[in-house]
């Protein structure tokens, strides 16, 4: 692959509530140093809500030659504000390219099922649900590409009046994205238990469409059993329904680093094998989702995070010292791989 990377989450912003409660410009730094160091990435995928967090990390990223995939992650916004947050981001990511820098400008992600005006749904649960009922669903497909093609044509049009680098968006399958005004055919892809058989076959399918092609977003979380379930291993958690915070998991789980670590490499391999230009680990930390090893092991919400690192609770990590983390194997599985290809 050309592009080798992960993503860094800056913080996800719902309802005007960051995830990412502490943003410390020295911590973040250090981060994307051991992400250009220690993991041998050469891309990073810059996500979040907030503009100046967003400029911030790609700013800092671009400075240590990494090549920046900026990525404005819109939750729960009408059509009107994604709009208004990608004009603005697009803004900020020129200023960056003009300074230099090798910067890619990601269009949003998972619109239809992370914002509203898509599919049926008030929250991302509701809509999330929907997939859970295929019959359903595939009576609401046309419409729902429709919706998404419609929105993306308007905003390529945008972006590219502010932006004059590369452009994609990071699509679900079910969205069906004509990707005629991007540069990249991205997408955001898992693999479980019920597509392994076919999902070598669809990568290869995605790379014969003619144009470059980005994994912006696979992973497994750290549980027994999570590689099966692909893009649901969050499915664990039970979050607050006001705030979306995470409260706690929903029953005990067994830790599984190597597996997360195998589901990892398994998928690098198939992505160098069908012949992906650039893939991004989801994620290199997931902030919310904090390790606690003592007391109740439903209050050790690490066990569901994509994170290759285990963020810690309230404390500092000792490999990495003054980094409130400490690496997981599938950290060190993610260096090797990267290191050697």
């Amino acid at each position: 692959m050309r592009s080798k990377g992960i993503s860094y989450d800056t913080g996800f912003v719902r309802d005007g509530v960051n995830s990412r409660t502490h943003f410390d410009p020295e911590v973040v730094r250090r981060e994307l140093r051991v992400i250009r160091d220690d993991l041998h990435c050469n891309a990073v995928r810059v996500i979040g809500g907030d503009p100046e967090r967003l400029e911030f990390a790609a700013s800092y990223a671009a400075d240590l030659g990494l090549e920046v995939w900026f990525s404005p992650y819109p939750l729960e916004l009408t059509i009107d504000e994604t709009l208004s947050l990608f004009a603005d981001c697009a803004a900020r990511a020129e200023r960056l390219r003009r300074r230099g820098a090798d910067v890619v400008f990601v269009a949003g992600a998972e619109l239809s099922l992370m914002n509203k005006g898509f599919l049926p749904g008030e929250s991302t649960e509701q809509r999330v649900e929907l997939l859970r009922q295929p019959h359903r669903l595939r009576e609401r497909i046309a419409e729902v590409g429709a919706r998404v093609n419609d929105f993306l044509g308007k905003a390529a049009v945008l972006v590219g009046e502010r932006f004059g680098g590369r452009v994609t968006y990071a699509a679900v399958p079910l969205e069906r994205v004509d990707w005629t005004p991007f540069d990249i055919v991205s997408m955001d892809l898992y693999r479980s238990a019920g597509i392994a058989d076919q999902f070598a076959e669809g990568v290869r399918d995605l790379v014969a469409q003619g144009k470059p092609v980005a994994i912006t977003e696979f992973g497994a979380a750290g549980y027994q059993g999570a590689g099966d379930r692909g893009a649901e291993g969050l499915e664990i958690v039970e979050y607050d329904k006001e705030t979306g915070a995470p409260l706690r998991l929903n029953g005990e789980y067994v830790r599984d680093e190597a597996g997360q670590a195998a589901y990892l490499r398994e998928l690098l391999e198939a992505f160098d094998a069908g012949g992906v230009d650039s893939a991004f680990v989801f994620t290199f930390a997931l902030n919310d989702h904090v390790h606690r090893p003592d007391g109740d092991p439903r209050e050790d919400l690490d066990l569901a995070s994509y994170g290759i690192v285990k963020v810690l609770d309230g404390r500092l990590g000792k490999t990495y010292p003054g980094l409130p983390w400490e690496p997981k194997a599938a950290f060190h599985a993610l260096g090797d791989y990267y290191r050697e290809h």
